[in-house]
């Protein structure tokens, strides 16, 4: 099974997709969707075209978005919501499921610790894809994402597995 995981931006938009197959995970790819300079309607629109190209190049089988986190900059904020309705959209489009994690949850999930650094992740990304060419942090956190909902989708198949052999 094949995983994206995406990190919501309004400049960089990070992606990473692994394979999954039982519990070994390896990488196929990763980077960043770049919106460029601009007014927001044409960004969110460059964000969507480079998003749909990694969904067409890579035809992953599930995916998965961090949830946003609240700052102070309400505009940011708002912004930021609007690219990640784009993160959310194109695999909708694509016929896929999205997973949607908290910050923490990813840490927890990659690191062990809900509140590690980005070195952190990073570092933790690359033990568990050796040999992975990362394109920047964003990117990093994008496979992260894609780790934990990995994660997350063998427990949940693992739990109804057990549920039909309860039933049976």
């Amino acid at each position: 099974m094949r995983v994206l995981g995406i990190d919501p931006g309004l400049r960089h938009m990070g992606w990473g997709v692994i394979e999954v197959d039982g519990a070994r995970l390896s990488h196929v790819a990763n980077g960043i969707c770049r919106s460029g300079e601009g007014d927001l309607a044409l960004r969110l629109l460059r964000l969507h075209q480079a998003l749909s190209g990694v969904v067409a190049e890579y035809a992953p089988d599930a995916a998965a978005v961090e949830q946003t986190f609240v700052n102070k900059d309400a505009v940011a904020t708002l912004k930021l919501g609007q690219a990640r309705g784009i993160a959310i959209l194109v695999p909708a489009q694509a016929g896929l499921g999205v997973g949607e994690y908290a910050p923490n949850a990813v840490k927890k999930a990659v690191v062990g610790v809900g509140h590690a650094d980005k070195t952190q992740i990073d570092h933790m990304v690359r033990m568990q894809l050796p040999g992975v060419e990362i394109a920047g942090p964003d990117a990093a956190d994008a496979l992260a994402i894609a780790i934990c909902h990995a994660h997350h989708l063998a427990t949940a198949g693992r739990y109804a597995a057990a549920l039909a052999k309860a039933g049976a």
